[in-house]
Parts: C-alpha cells; sequence; structure tokens
C-alpha cells in the first residue's frame, strides 16, 4: 500500500516510439563492425536487454565491445528520429494534475533515455535505467510506484514482482491477449486512453 501516487512508465514502445532511430543505430553498427544486424528484426523485439538483441548476430566474445560500439552510436542515431508515442504527453500530465511523480524505468541507460526525454521536451521526476523484467521491481519500490505502465509481457512481470497493477499498451511487440496472461490488470491500445483511466486505477494503487 503506498500513500502518494508515483506511476512508473517504460520508455521504448510505451512513451516513444524509438525504432526509427534504433534501426539508423543498428545500420550504422553494421557498417563499423562489418557483422550485419537485420534492423527490422532487431525493431520487431524490441524491450529486452541489449546484450539480448546482439547475441542474435555477434558471437559471445564479441558482444561486450558491440555493446560499446552501439551506445557510441546511438547518442549520434538514434535520439533526433524518435517521437512520443499518442497521448505519452497527456498521461504525464494527467499523472501530474493528481499531484503525482512520473518515474521511466526502462532497460534502456538512464543517460540515453535522458537525453531522450530531453529532446522530446518531457521531464520525469525520476529516471531508473538498464532494468528489465523482475530487476524493474526493484526500482519501482525504490521510487514508490504503485502502477507501472508498459508495452512488453516483461513490464508485466516488473509490476506483478513489485505488487502493483500494470498496465499494458499494445503500441508494442505484444498483444493484449500476451500482456493480459503476463498479469496486465488493465490493456489499452495507447496511451490516449490512459488520463480516463488513471483515477480507477489510482483507487487499485492506494
Amino acid at each position: 500500500m503506498i500513500t502518494s501516487l508515483a506511476v512508473g512508465f517504460d520508455f521504448d514502445m510505451t512513451l516513444a516510439d524509438t525504432r526509427p532511430g534504433i534501426a539508423a543505430a543498428f545500420r550504422q553498427l553494421t557498417a563499423v563492425t562489418g557483422t550485419y544486424v537485420d534492423e527490422q528484426a532487431a525493431i520487431s523485439r524490441l524491450g529486452p536487454p541489449l546484450r539480448a538483441e546482439l547475441a542474435h548476430w555477434f558471437p559471445p566474445e564479441e558482444i561486450e565491445a558491440a555493446v560499446i560500439t552501439y551506445r557510441e552510436i546511438y547518442v549520434d542515431y538514434a535520439i533526433t528520429p524518435t517521437v512520443l508515442l499518442p497521448g505519452a504527453r497527456e498521461a504525464l500530465e494527467a499523472v501530474r494534475a493528481l499531484g503525482g511523480r512520473v518515474v521511466v524505468v526502462t532497460s534502456k541507460l538512464g543517460r540515453l533515455a535522458e537525453l531522450h526525454l530531453k529532446h522530446l521536451g518531457i521531464t520525469a521526476d525520476a529516471v531508473a535505467g538498464d532494468l528489465f523484467a523482475e530487476g524493474k521491481a526493484t526500482a519501482l519500490t525504490e521510487h514508490g510506484c504503485g502502477l507501472y505502465v508498459g508495452d512488453h509481457v516483461a513490464d508485466m512481470v516488473a509490476a506483478r514482482t513489485a505488487g502493483v497493477p500494470g498496465v499494458g499498451v499494445t503500441t508494442g511487440p505484444c498483444s493484449a491477449d500476451e500482456l493480459r496472461d503476463a498479469g496486465a490488470r488493465l490493456v489499452l491500445p495507447d496511451l490516449r486512453e490512459f488520463s480516463a483511466a488513471l483515477p480507477g486505477l489510482v483507487r487499485l494503487a492506494l
């Protein structure tokens, strides 16, 4: 039970469509390393940590070097093409209108998520990065989040592990049924319906 409102949001494909920039970064990674990465395949399964995706393309002994190279490339190629998803700005405003805090909890490195937020002109009260599935639950608990909103089944695992309602959006790779099966308390097509649903969700969280 929490006594004040804080809402956790995933970033990629929950708040923002990062696919164009990530695809560009993977194309450049191919050019720099000489190892082919099918960027369309990669962006079709956003959510898991970067190392998990790179393991599809690089041998184990090359993954750490590829991680470093990709993250260097990312700043120049992936930030600018990213756009907010429908309803994202309004969702954050709705949380703040109720006196709540916005916490971004993402598998992306925190510093990269912060660059995205600055470029998109939105702010978070806290950003916790480099976390996935159950790992996100630690940040949700630490920041007192009463809800977690995400597009991936692993986000619903995070909410369930933290003992808070999970809200799924189908703007990412997972279907409504997959999100419900993973424990989502509510599934929305995107964040445009979140503001209307928020008061009811708050009653569940507080």
